[in-house]
């Protein structure tokens, strides 16, 4: 490795909530939106990475733009996961920056190439976001020793297993004590479980674990609000919310008293749409009545 020259250095994007066609919304709510989502710029004196690419074309245009302002070569780009929110934004990002290069964990790219078909793509992206998405969808390459250099630091990429999905990965910077956590933790924003059971929202539970391990000084959230700090406190708060979650939904009887029930005792997290999805995923033979 290359002698280490100055200190690395990070800033945050975050979107705004985007707007859904969902036609299954929360009780009492007019609309969905989709979750408001991060992208994290790691930089040196000359060189970056970017870990994710976001989802929409006009999402993944204003973070090229926000990246270019920063004024450095951007070498590389990161996935931590399959979701399409993290990677579709790929062929925007590299179209505007075409010297640098998208990376993920190889059984993350496996995963984002077999679950992305074509009617998967349609029913749950395209239908929800009509008109908004890249035409063209590019795939990260295999990321090959798990670890990206730049200006002579090691960013660590780390498989966590479950967290809001399967196959999910974090990008470690120790040099800094940062970690961009994907979707591993959350901050201020109603956490996705609709993939979960009890033994993979456990799974998280030990992602969260293994983050905390590494006793970092910064923990950026996959999704986050804007006017939130990165402080390393979100790991126990995204715990403290799948264990209320998870004792929730192995109690009550219906979505609607799951969904009611995570309101009441998380109510400053942004969008509820996020806690119902997960409630009518766990709980799917009730979501007709009791969205009335």
């Amino acid at each position: 490795m290359a002698d280490k020259q100055a200190p690395l250095a990070w800033d945050v994007y975050v979107t705004e909530p985007e707007p859904t066609l969902d036609k299954d919304v929360p009780p009492g709510a007019s609309g969905r939106v989709f979750s408001p989502t991060s992208a994290t710029l790691i930089f040196g004196e000359r060189d970056a990475v970017l870990v994710d690419a976001l989802l929409t074309v006009a999402q993944a245009d204003a973070l090229a733009e926000w990246v270019a302002g920063h004024g450095k070569n951007l070498k590389a780009l990161y996935v931590t996961h399959g979701h399409a929110d993290h990677w579709f934004g790929l062929s925007v990002i590299l179209g505007r920056f075409p010297q640098a290069r998208a990376f993920a964990l190889p059984q993350v790219v496996d995963r984002t190439r077999s679950v992305h078909t074509p009617e998967l793509i349609a029913s749950a992206w395209e239908a929800r976001f009509r008109g908004k998405l890249p035409e063209t969808l590019v795939y990260p390459e295999p990321l090959a020793g798990g670890r990206l250099e730049l200006e002579g630091h090691e960013l660590v990429a780390m498989d966590v297993g479950h967290t809001d999905t399967d196959v999910t990965t974090i990008l470690h910077a120790p040099d800094i004590g940062l970690v961009v956590a994907g979707d591993a933790a959350y901050n201020g924003v109603h956490q996705y479980l609709a993939e979960s059971d009890h033994q993979s929202r456990a799974e998280w539970i030990a992602a969260l674990d293994t983050i905390e391990a590494l006793r970092p000084r910064a923990v950026i959230a996959g999704h986050k609000r804007a006017d939130r700090a990165d402080d390393p406190r979100i790991v126990e708060e995204t715990r403290q919310y799948i264990r209320d979650f998870d004792r929730i939904a192995e109690s009550s009887a219906t979505a609607r008293e799951l969904y009611d029930q995570v309101l009441a005792l998380h109510p400053d997290r942004v969008n509820p749409g996020a806690v119902w999805a997960s409630a009518v995923a766990l709980k799917p033979d009730d979501a007709a009545t009791t969205a009335r």
